[in-house]
């Protein structure tokens, strides 16, 4: 092992983790599942640090973290989505941009030219309200309960982000596909 692999056994972990916050969140202890979820976010921030400040980076890296990210986060939506902690109708929008993200760069992948995926702005906004809004659902339904307004606000700054990240990116890469044109196979 080298010091510069550091950041991607970092984020295996953090894939890793997403097992046992998915059992703590279904057998409802919520307390240590929010501990949980706040060191694999910690976690996070730590693996970027070094990958960035070290130049440590990899296209391993590149992967395994937001994979790892995204996995922890959409599992814990789902979770708290089938518990009714949070609306199911948001959960299912908040896949559903994934998936059209997911395979809108795919297809511009492999039909216009090698992607170079970077989050919008938008995108991080997005995350961040979801990331809120998992804590806050997570915290109301165990150590501390929340006011009513604070999950509705913050599913509906979800929802709004969700809509808008989804159009940005459908239509700046639309745009980028069209003036690259297809590739010929």
């Amino acid at each position: 092992m080298r010091p510069s692999d550091i950041p991607n056994i970092i984020s295996a972990l953090r894939l890793v983790a997403v097992i046992p916050v998915v059992w703590l969140l279904l057998t409802q202890q919520f307390g240590w599942a929010l501990v949980l979820f706040a060191v694999a976010g910690i976690s996070d921030g730590v693996d970027g640090f070094l990958a960035k400040g070290y130049g440590w980076q990899s296209r391993l890296g590149g992967i395994l973290d937001p994979l790892a990210d995204k996995a922890l986060l959409v599992s814990c939506l789902l979770v708290l989505g089938s518990m009714g902690l949070i609306p199911v109708w948001l959960v299912m929008a908040a896949i559903f941009r994934d998936l059209l993200i997911v395979a809108g760069a795919l297809l511009y992948n492999y039909r216009v030219e090698e992607l170079e995926a970077a989050p919008t702005l938008s995108s991080k906004i997005n995350t961040l309200f979801q990331i809120v809004l998992v804590i806050a659902a997570i915290t109301d339904a165990g150590p501390m309960p929340m006011p009513n307004w604070v999950i509705t606000a913050l599913t509906w700054a979800c929802l709004i982000t969700i809509l808008v990240s989804g159009v940005q990116y459908v239509l700046v890469w639309s745009a980028k596909a069209r003036s690259h044109g297809w590739r010929e196979e």
